[in-house]
């Protein structure tokens, strides 16, 4: 197992438990993992490029997803942008109410933008917030299972059960 593993594996699994904490950078941890593991293990060439080019494009594809579920579950639910905001937010302070207040948060900040910022009567807010509510939960899902399966495909990439950890 080599060095370039070990490091990549860390940053792997603290991506995936930051998939659900809006705060941490899940998918850039994935990228300075993949970048740093090539570094460590001597850049060796067009296949450290191609892996790097192919790692830079899932990342971006698995960042683009989890704000595309977003707006897709707010726009078909009637939300508005102030919506989106509003369960960011909520899932921000939900962070404080432990794993319910993850659910919780961002269904009560979006409920809570539609409400009184635009105005809206209060069964269109709650319809508002259940769309964004799912729109958030489908791209943590989704950005979930992509940070998977790239993490599986990269950690593929560093094992040499050969080389040692130093």
């Amino acid at each position: 197992m080599s060095l370039a593993f070990v490091v990549f594996l860390v940053l792997w699994l603290i991506a995936l438990v930051g998939t659900f904490i809006p705060v941490v950078p899940a998918t850039a941890l994935l990228l300075i993992g993949g970048v740093a593991g090539v570094f460590l293990q001597g850049y060796s060439g067009w296949q450290d490029g191609v892996f790097l080019a192919v790692l830079v494009v899932l990342t971006i594809v698995s960042s683009l997803a989890d704000n595309v579920a977003s707006a897709w579950g707010a726009g078909k639910y009637g939300g508005s942008k102030q919506a989106i905001w509003g369960a960011v937010a909520g899932s921000l302070a939900g962070l404080l109410l432990g794993p319910l207040g993850i659910l919780v948060g961002p269904l009560l900040g979006a409920f809570l933008a539609e409400l009184l910022l635009v105005r809206r009567p209060v069964d269109e807010a709650a319809r508002s917030a259940f769309g964004t509510l799912v729109g958030l939960l489908t791209g943590m899902a989704a950005k979930f299972v992509l940070n998977f399966l790239i993490g599986v495909w990269a950690l593929w990439r560093f094992w040499d059960p050969a080389q040692g950890l130093f």
